[in-house]
């Protein structure tokens, strides 16, 4: 079987363009105009937009498995926690002596609960190498351990939601504990820098955002290189029959596993990029309500699109940013809304709708939803 292109030439041609817009339009915006300019990007906007890229770096990776292999996970938020605790430990041990008790080597909370050495899982983390590896190990490890259990059971479909919901809940109260080493309920924060960049900085501010869509561009073509593979159609052929994949000789269970544990590493990714910018980290971003709004963003974008994922987790966050500060009583209200008009007249998301108006049907990269695949064609992507 021939493998399929991982965009097609108009594809490419609008992830360029889209790159070339988030990557040099906001930053000539920021940098290039005055602050009296009506086009002028005041600072405080640009760590939003890097935010929101993160955002849908997360939404991009759930996508991966819910579109593409019907792995519904609402506990996406614990991967996308433990790398922001990852890249947050190493941020409080660059604070150093700065910190308010002055000690050198425990961060402040750790004093204030008079811990008088670090924690074994505290080793390392000075090193930003160190720290890196761990934004994607932890999440890809606890994402192996969990996929392993539950796709060898064959737990799927909502038995295998509530579960995901179940780890994320689990972690949320160990997290949420002072014993645990990680902060409690204040959780990590007070940075002050990174490979001594200081974080205030407009410059940083705009070099994690940069890095932030560099990342997501990165993730995307390798979401849409995995399901434009032999791999990405017998995803398909398991979401869809799941059973007559098991029985022509394939194995569901090492495919789940390793698009599982991909999904989890970007949203470790994700995390880690996160919590510079937004400058703390805390047990909340591991509550159950996170993880279903991501569902809820990767719907009314587009399932199945990868593209989709990403336009709907900005599309629901610039609504939500506005309406929590204009009328923040609304919002949830607003959010329920929203699933409900996906789920009974746009079962394609808004992508879907549109590529529809507006003819670019086979041009946006994803844009058509992947079809059902039958799955005696899995069959023949054995040769």
């Amino acid at each position: 079987m021939t493998p399929r292109p991982v965009l097609s030439p108009a594809g490419w041609a609008i992830f360029l363009a889209a790159g070339l817009v988030l990557l040099v339009g906001v930053p000539a915006l920021n940098l290039a105009l005055q602050p009296g300019d009506a086009l002028h990007l005041p600072n405080y906007l640009v760590p939003l937009l890097g935010k929101y890229v993160c955002f849908a770096l997360l939404a991009l990776s759930l996508d991966l498995v819910w579109g593409y292999a019907g792995i519904l996970s609402l506990g996406h938020g614990a991967f996308f926690a433990l790398g922001g605790y990852a890249i947050g430990m190493h941020m409080m041990r660059e604070i150093g002596a700065r910190g308010v008790y002055g000690n050198p080597v425990l961060p402040d909370f750790m004093v204030f609960l008079n811990w008088t050495e670090l924690p074994w899982y505290w080793w390392g983390s000075s090193s930003f190498l160190f720290a890196l590896v761990m934004v994607v190990a932890v999440p890809g490890l606890l994402a192996l351990a969990f996929g392993w259990l539950a796709f060898r059971s064959r737990i799927t479909g909502v038995y295998l939601s509530i579960i995901t919901q179940a780890m994320t809940f689990a972690l949320m109260l160990a997290f949420f504990r002072n014993d645990m080493g990680f902060g409690g309920n204040n959780g990590l924060t007070d940075f002050k820098d990174i490979l001594g960049f200081d974080l205030q900085a407009p410059s940083t501010r705009l070099g994690l955002y940069c890095l932030s869509v560099v990342a997501l561009g990165l993730a995307f073509l390798l979401c849409r290189f995995i399901v434009s593979s032999r791999l990405g159609r017998l995803l398909l052929a398991i979401r869809d029959q799941e059973n007559r994949v098991r029985f022509i000789g394939w194995s569901p269970t090492s495919a789940k596993l390793l698009v599982w544990v991909v999904s989890a590493m970007l949203a470790g990714v994700a995390g880690a990029l996160y919590v510079p910018q937004v400058g703390i980290i805390n047990p909340g971003e591991f509550a159950p309500a996170n993880s279903i709004e991501v569902a809820i963003w990767v719907a009314f974008g587009g399932r199945g699109t990868l593209a989709g994922a990403i336009l709907g987790a900005f599309a629901v966050n610039v609504v939500k940013t506005y309406f929590t500060a204009a009328m923040p009583e609304l919002w949830l209200f607003i959010l329920g809304g929203l699933f409900v008009v996906v789920t009974l007249l746009l079962p394609k998301g808004l992508l879907g709708l549109l590529s529809h108006v507006g003819g670019l049907r086979g041009m946006i990269p994803g844009a058509q939803r992947a079809a059902p695949i039958p799955a005696s064609e899995a069959e023949a992507t054995r040769g």
